[in-house]
């Protein structure tokens, strides 16, 4: 997965989208501490940048050293490059120590995770009882993560893991837009395999829906489906 976005960090970093404030917010206030988070995917830092505005610590990870290069840097937060097959011991020696870990998330990275794995790993480090999972976007989009298996209990005050739905909206004008669709893993694994999505005539279809010479800025709005949940009583 990692080398899919080599080509396109920089590209990543200028047209994400930014996590509304409110979405945090409402995550932060189902964890009982909030000493430490772990952002899985991190990409860039966009998540952990906001995660390290309410919890003490924060460590970040990503299977691409190229995409933490351009992640954003701030005191509290750390950043680490795990390889796919770390064990469940690098984790601990790297990430974060058994049941040390208050909240734990991905951010359009769940499509990428050996579930199994990754879960077994989340049981490990979460304090018991007290810490939460969400995820957001990709792969499952269309059901808006309904079907993804989340072996998690509702947090408190909810009465189900989700989805709940947020959003977030960007400026853009139609080079920004085209930019941000070159940032695509589907994009680049086309391109990778010959097959140039935004060949000249599907330029010429964006702009001509754009209008105009294609400066105008507009206003992007991306939905965003969090599933939340707390490790179950038993376990």
């Amino acid at each position: 997965m990692a080398n899919l976005f080599l080509k396109q960090a920089k590209q990543y970093v200028a047209t994400r989208p930014v996590y509304p404030p409110e979405l945090f917010d409402f995550i932060a206030s189902k964890t009982p501490r909030r000493d430490m988070a772990w952002d899985v995917g991190t990409g860039n830092g966009q998540a952990a940048a906001s995660l390290a505005t309410l919890y003490k610590a924060v460590v970040g990870t990503d299977t691409s050293a190229q995409q933490l290069a351009y992640a954003t840097r701030l005191p509290n937060v750390r950043y680490v490059h795990t390889p796919p097959d770390l064990p469940l011991e690098g984790i601990h020696a790297t990430v974060a120590p058994p049941a040390s870990v208050d909240l734990i998330t991905v951010a359009q990275a769940f499509h990428w995770l050996d579930l199994p794995r990754f879960y077994a790993q989340a049981r490990s480090v979460l304090r018991p009882n007290h810490g939460n999972y969400w995820a957001l976007n990709r792969r499952m989009v269309d059901d808006e993560y309904r079907s993804a298996d989340f072996p998690f209990d509702p947090v408190e005050g909810e009465t189900h893991t989700g989805p709940f739905e947020f959003s977030t909206q960007r400026r853009m004008d139609l080079d920004d837009y085209l930019m941000y669709i070159t940032s695509w893993s589907a994009y680049q694994t086309a391109k990778d395999n010959g097959v140039e999505l935004l060949d000249e005539a599907t330029v010429q279809e964006f702009a001509a829906a754009w209008g105009g010479d294609g400066k105008e800025v507009k206003t992007v709005t991306y939905p965003i489906f969090l599933r939340i949940g707390k490790l179950r009583s038993e376990e």
